[in-house]
């Protein structure tokens, strides 16, 4: 039997059809750029061969990365990623804890040295060597640098792992950085990719791992590090409302032209909406240090007659 029959037995096993998961290939196609004839292509990546394993971290973070991921519903996330990779190390969704659960996350990184992808969720607290951030008696930074130096790739999941997000704002006590920034000449030789946002969007996530098992390659990745067919445009560029006087947001605050990602394009929620489309304005949470280049992430409607905001908060001082 061969492995694209085994995967279709999988997917009616759990009550999706082939017709529904080539649907949702063809999601993922678009968000990488392909266009929809590349829906099956997409298919026959998730079911050809043997699962990638995958490790993820979680560092300084509140969890509303995966919240966010978990939240894939057209097909269920779990019926279409368990079956696609192999989840080996996952804090929040695994039944062991304590030193069993720590065993699974060395032994794994140590057995597949080289073929696995890491994932890591949160920013890593660096500073008097990383005792703001504890696991089981170890230090984050420990653990992210005894593991991910043995990763295939790394992908820096949210503007915490990317860039070190809230945990970095000012004045920043943990010395809370990215994943680039705490490891630095550790991971030189190793791929990160980093899919900020707050939280980031899980189409841009599946289809980040899609890619690699497509073809094996790296994304083409801007200065800070993101793949430009998820972070290429601004905010604002694909923005509906953006020549809407009444329903354009920029007078309350929106950063759409500061801020690049697709979120216009691929929504949340299995595409239901998306924070401007809700009435709420781009905060800018996928760029470098949003927490204090953007705050205030808002003006209310009685501010817009008086003199421009200066980019500082009242709470600076």
């Amino acid at each position: 039997m061969d492995s694209d029959t085994k995967f279709e037995e999988r997917l009616q096993q759990r009550g999706i059809s082939r017709r529904q998961f080539l649907k949702y290939c063809t999601v993922i196609a678009g968000a990488l750029g392909l266009g929809p004839s590349f829906g099956p292509k997409v298919y026959e990546a998730f079911a050809a061969g043997e699962r990638p394993t995958v490790l993820w971290l979680h560092m300084a973070e509140c969890t509303g990365c995966t919240e966010s991921v978990l939240r894939t519903s057209n097909p269920p996330f779990e019926q279409i990623i368990f079956d696609t990779i192999s989840l080996d190390y996952h804090e929040t969704l695994m039944a062991v804890a304590g030193k069993r659960a720590e065993n699974i996350l060395f032994d794994s990184a140590e057995q597949n040295t080289g073929n696995f992808f890491c994932v890591v969720e949160g920013a890593i607290p660096t500073a008097e060597g990383g005792i703001y951030g504890m696991i089981g008696g170890s230090t984050m930074l420990s653990i992210a640098q005894e593991v991910c130096p043995k990763a295939k790739g790394i992908i820096a999941l949210g503007n915490c792992a990317s860039y070190g997000g809230l945990p970095a704002a000012w004045p920043n006590p943990t010395g809370a950085m990215g994943v680039e920034g705490a490891l630095g000449s550790r991971i030189a030789n190793i791929p990160v990719i980093n899919l900020p946002g707050c939280p980031p969007n899980p189409v841009n996530f599946v289809a980040t791992l899609i890619n690699y098992l497509l073809s094996g390659t790296e994304l083409s990745l801007d200065a800070d590090g993101r793949p430009m067919f998820a972070y290429g445009k601004t905010v604002h560029s694909l923005c509906p409302y953006r020549e809407n006087e009444s329903r354009c947001l920029e007078d309350d605050g929106c950063k759409g032209k500061q801020c690049y990602n697709n979120c216009p394009a691929a929504k949340f929620n299995d595409a239901t909406s998306w924070p401007v489309q809700a009435g709420h304005p781009c905060i800018g949470c996928s760029e470098p240090d949003f927490w204090d280049r953007f705050t205030p992430f808002y003006r209310e409607q009685e501010e817009h007659s008086e003199e421009e905001h200066d980019g500082h908060s009242e709470y600076d001082d």
